[in-house]
């Protein structure tokens, strides 16, 4: 009897005790009457007879999603997309008493996910998703998704367009095109640098040609008598031998013979 009663203490002990683990919080529904305090991670008791125990996870989780979406274009474009996110552990209660334990991916966040990409898409071109623009939608589809689910408890962390097929002869056509676009802005940087190239010419020459009129209109013959008195000058000082011959106007001279 003894050994009997131990056992049916030990089960009502075990069944009365719950464990929530780390990334993880509980909510107690007391005789369909849900506790809005929440359980944080650790042993609690509670009275298994009148109420239970729902936990929720509210570490950052993964869901992957394939889905045609429709571009600018009209183009379905077949896209495989992860979805980062986390339930915001103070929206806990709120969300079992307004949603209830059920499948949050498939009940709440693929839906609105299926109504927001599209619209984001449609904006874009096909290639887009190819270029940098990629990251516009991303970013887009994220906004559209927490404006909706934020206030929810649901929080959208990334949005991430991973892998892109288009239709067969779509793929190669875009990638001619992308690099028609390339091939078009080297040719324009070319021709830029060209023009550059040929500006800075053009200012060396009008450089040159004014300093050229400068010297020009600076040698007049009182300057140039001045530079042939410096230059018999320099000659006289020479200690070596010399002949020269002069018109006596200080023209310019003319050497014969120089020596030691």
């Amino acid at each position: 009897m003894k050994k009997l009663l131990a056992v049916i203490i030990c089960i009502c002990f075990t069944n009365s005790c719950v464990v929530i683990r780390q990334g993880e919080i509980g909510a107690k529904r007391k005789i369909g009457r849900l506790n809005p305090i929440v359980l944080n991670p650790g042993a609690h008791f509670f009275n298994p007879f009148i109420t239970t125990v729902m936990k929720v996870n509210v570490q950052t989780r993964n869901m992957d999603v394939e889905e045609a979406l429709p571009s600018k274009e009209g183009i379905m474009v077949n896209t495989n997309i992860s979805i980062l996110y986390h339930i915001d552990p103070a929206k806990v209660s709120e969300i079992l008493g307004s949603i209830g334990p059920v499948d949050y991916e498939k009940g709440i966040l693929l839906s609105v996910f299926k109504s927001s990409a599209p619209n984001v898409s449609s904006q874009y071109l096909a290639k887009d998703m190819y270029t940098h623009n990629r990251a516009n939608i991303e970013k887009g589809v994220e906004e559209h998704m927490r404006e909706v689910l934020e206030k929810r408890g649901f929080m959208i962390e990334k949005i991430m367009l991973k892998n892109i097929t288009l239709p067969d002869g779509l793929n190669k056509s875009i990638e001619q095109k992308l690099e028609a676009e390339q091939e078009a802005q080297r040719m324009e940087f070319v021709l830029q640098k060209e023009k550059q190239e040929a500006e800075r010419k053009k200012i060396e020459a009008e450089g040159i040609k004014n300093a050229q009129l400068i010297i020009s209109e600076g040698l007049n013959p009182l300057f140039l008598q001045w530079k042939y008195i410096e230059a018999y000058k320099e000659l006289y000082k020479s200690p070596n031998s010399k002949v020269i011959i002069s018109n006596g106007q200080l023209q310019q001279p003319f050497l014969l013979n120089a020596g030691h």
